[in-house]
């Protein structure tokens, strides 16, 4: 894309939390920093995103251009990037997928979206899977605590709002990229409610303790919420999944989840932008 439209993503990106109207609005988009193989100067640029488990794969298409894109040769020669999605910043190192593991995730992408598959066959390079894994701790990127938490929970909202999206889509089989994008944001909730368990509600129960009832629901909240991933996780990992159970054991999770997520934004928000960590 053009230096001066990618610019405008890049500070839309950041100034909305990772969210994008137009063409991009609802799209899986990160940003990806790389350092410049003959500069040495600092390249940002936005790109598509896969869910992978625990990293995320990003694609060299360049759309289907007949070189890879400057990015590509930028992490190359050195595989030391950083990555923002909207709610975190985080240092992660660049992995070039080869052989029979990259054709299966870029098999993945195409069945997912279509695109991808046009991308290859308008170009004789065998179009490149990247993975992104994190070297280090994410970093918010919020400018208070509250904004913060805020930002992780829209995170959640988009990515079931996507999920669900493509569920409606999947027709009488569900596609192997769909099975890891359910897959991933079970584990994401997991780890988030984990995060809180063990750090922020101790945290605010030492400080504040008018907020016990506010925490103890959360806390109860929290194992609904756990019985409905292992539900959602069943029913995505059977054989021959059904599509339409997928999406009632997603429905069911989100309507949980939203108002979870609306609950604990209202009382622990404002406590937290007045609270010093």
């Amino acid at each position: 894309m053009p230096i001066d439209f990618n610019q405008q993503i890049i500070e839309e990106f950041r100034s909305n939390g990772g969210r994008l109207g137009g063409p991009f609005e609802g799209a899986r988009l990160l940003l990806l920093t790389t350092t410049g193989a003959r500069s040495g100067a600092r390249h940002t640029t936005p790109l598509g995103y896969l869910p992978d488990g625990e990293r995320v794969l990003v694609i060299a298409s360049a759309g289907g251009a007949a070189k890879n894109p400057d990015w590509f040769h930028n992490l190359v020669a050195d595989p030391r990037v950083t990555v923002e999605n909207g709610a975190f910043v985080y240092d992660a190192v660049a992995t070039v997928l080869d052989g029979a593991e990259r054709d299966r995730a870029f098999a993945r992408a195409a069945e997912a979206d279509p695109g991808w598959a046009d991308y290859q066959a308008r170009t004789s390079r065998v179009i490149p899977v990247v993975a992104l894994e994190a070297a280090g701790p994410p970093r918010p990127d919020a400018p208070s605590p509250g904004a913060g938490l805020k930002a992780v929970h829209d995170a959640f909202r988009r990515e079931l709002a996507l999920i669900r999206k493509e569920i409606a889509g999947a027709g009488p089989r569900l596609g192997a990229q769909l099975r890891i994008n359910c897959l991933t944001v079970c584990q994401g909730l997991r780890n988030h409610h984990g995060g809180e368990d063990g750090a922020l509600f101790p945290f605010l129960a030492d400080r504040r303790p008018e907020l016990a009832p506010v925490l103890e629901r959360l806390d109860a909240e929290h194992r609904t919420i756990a019985a409905l991933l292992g539900d959602l996780q069943e029913a995505v990992s059977a054989d021959g999944a059904d599509p339409a159970l997928v999406r009632a054991e997603v429905e069911r999770l989100t309507e949980e989840l939203e108002a979870h997520l609306d609950y604990e934004e209202e009382h622990l928000i404002p406590i937290l932008d007045a609270t010093t960590p």
